[in-house]
């Protein structure tokens, strides 16, 4: 049958004719009997259903968690998929073992997506330590232990590693059993896969562009499965670069490709820690920037940040392509100015001059891996002699759709920075938003939140010109 997916699962090579858009989680237990991979929320959030996906990125062997549960399945094409049956050995894999060993287990259902996900963090780790590997298994869900037991076995793990000269190439990971022996051979298994096979390309005339699904499988599954996909990661670059004046940002980039990204965080020192804010590892492996910015979720994190960025899209449809500035794409809540058929290919937008500066803030009622309730993004170049040259502020949660609000950015252009013209933006707020009350607060509440996080812009990014005090 024509468009078979082939990709190796665990250490066997598979085929399937199953539609592309079905849900990885789908195909590992139901077609392959693979029942260690949970099925519990089904919207990514628990990651009892988590697995290791391996490909081939400049020509080294790369891990990554996601959630196979809202993972199209068209999307492992050529490329390694692991559940914890894959890291089963005749004992006890390393990982296994120190979670045994410190009680991290009671009813156990939760357990194969822990050891997936420290797995692949020690897998892609130089130097373990544990603020990261806490990060790693944020996106894992225990209703048992506590954490506490968790956190002391992947503790217990780091510093015996540590003691052992740890390195975290292929065979010393093999020798110290955190993976298989059979890991040895991916590589050369997944070439041979790519020269055999063709990927699956298919054009987006009338059909749905599928990126990393997280948000599609879980907003609209049954619409998903019942209509024709094209999917971006077979179809779109992915991949971030600059030239003598502009970023580039491929589509297909992932949230984790921005937060790992060297240009991003050469040119915004703290974009890495502020990512962190949005969602948890697993999904920010597999959702893509254009779906965040298609998607066009009023509160959508990547959006609100671009906008600031005064981001342009460059979009293709009908085989020509074409640009248009991001705060121009959203028409109304969920809709677009693409064109019928048309597709994000790239965003780009201008370096930032010497004298910028970049912040993001966020704001939900879980302080990571939740929705925002309203989010904002600044950019801001300043004068030697504190005129704001040029300031861009974006906000979410307070409109319709992601919001760039020209009106208090024309306001505070030309001005100097202090609190008497902060606080003067402040009222051009009041006058250009728009916020409705629902589950994430009211509309009152949304509209004091921005402005105190408006507030917070300034005194994070120019603490020596205006403090706390200065914005009470």
């Amino acid at each position: 049958m024509e468009n078979n997916i082939t990709f190796i699962l665990n250490n066997q090579t598979v085929t399937t004719e199953l539609k592309p858009q079905s849900s990885l989680l789908d195909f590992i237990r139901n077609d392959r009997n693979l029942h260690g991979t949970k099925e519990v929320c089904r919207e990514g959030d628990c990651g009892a259903c988590t697995v290791l996906l391996g490909e081939i990125i400049n020509d080294k062997l790369k891990y990554r968690s996601i959630n196979s549960c809202i993972y199209p399945l068209g999307n492992a094409q050529e490329k390694h998929i692991v559940t914890i049956e894959g890291l089963n050995n005749d004992n006890l894999s390393f990982v296994q073992k120190e979670f045994a060993e410190n009680n991290a287990s009671q009813c156990g259902f939760c357990t194969p997506g822990f050891i997936n996900s420290f797995t692949g963090y020690l897998i892609n780790s130089e130097s373990p330590n544990h603020d990261d590997a806490q990060n790693a298994i944020a996106g894992n869900i225990c209703r048992c232990t506590g954490y506490a037991s968790i956190l002391r076995a992947v503790d217990s793990s780091i510093s015996k590693l540590h003691s052992e000269n740890y390195d975290n190439e292929l065979e010393s990971l093999i020798s110290k059993n955190i993976i298989p022996e059979y890991f040895s051979g991916i590589r050369e298994r997944l070439l041979k896969l790519k020269e055999s096979n063709s990927n699956i390309v298919l054009d987006a005339n009338d059909k749905v562009i599928l990126g990393g699904g997280t948000d599609l499988f879980v907003q609209k599954e049954e619409f998903l499965q019942s209509k024709n996909v094209s999917l971006a990661f077979q179809n779109v670059k992915s991949g971030i670069f600059e030239d003598e004046n502009l970023i580039h940002i491929y589509a297909s980039s992932t949230f984790e490709d921005l937060k790992n990204s060297n240009i991003l965080n050469k040119y915004f020192p703290n974009f890495s820690e502020q990512l962190n804010l949005i969602a948890s590892l697993p999904i920010r492996n597999a959702a893509t920037v254009a779906g965040n910015l298609v998607n066009a979720s009023p509160i959508a994190d990547i959006s609100i940040v671009l906008l600031a960025l005064d981001a342009t899209v460059v979009y293709t449809y009908s085989g020509k392509s074409s640009e248009m500035k991001l705060r121009n794409l959203y028409k109304d809540y969920k809709q677009l100015n693409l064109p019928v058929n048309g597709y994000i290919t790239e965003i780009i937008f201008d370096k930032p001059t010497h004298n910028s500066f970049f912040n993001f803030e966020k704001v939900s009622k879980r302080t990571h891996l939740d929705i925002a309730s309203v989010n904002t993004a600044v950019l801001v170049s300043l004068s030697e002699d504190n005129t704001i040259n040029n300031i861009a502020i974006s906000a979410g949660g307070v409109s319709p759709i992601p919001m760039f609000l020209q009106n208090t950015s024309d306001f505070l252009k030309g001005k100097l920075l202090n609190a008497e013209n902060v606080f003067s933006a402040l009222n051009i707020i009041d006058e250009e938003i728009s916020p409705i009350s629902d589950v994430r607060g009211s509309k009152e509440y949304k509209l004091l939140l921005l402005k105190q996080l408006v507030k917070a812009h300034f005194i994070r990014l120019f603490p020596n010109q205006i403090s706390v005090g200065d914005l009470l």
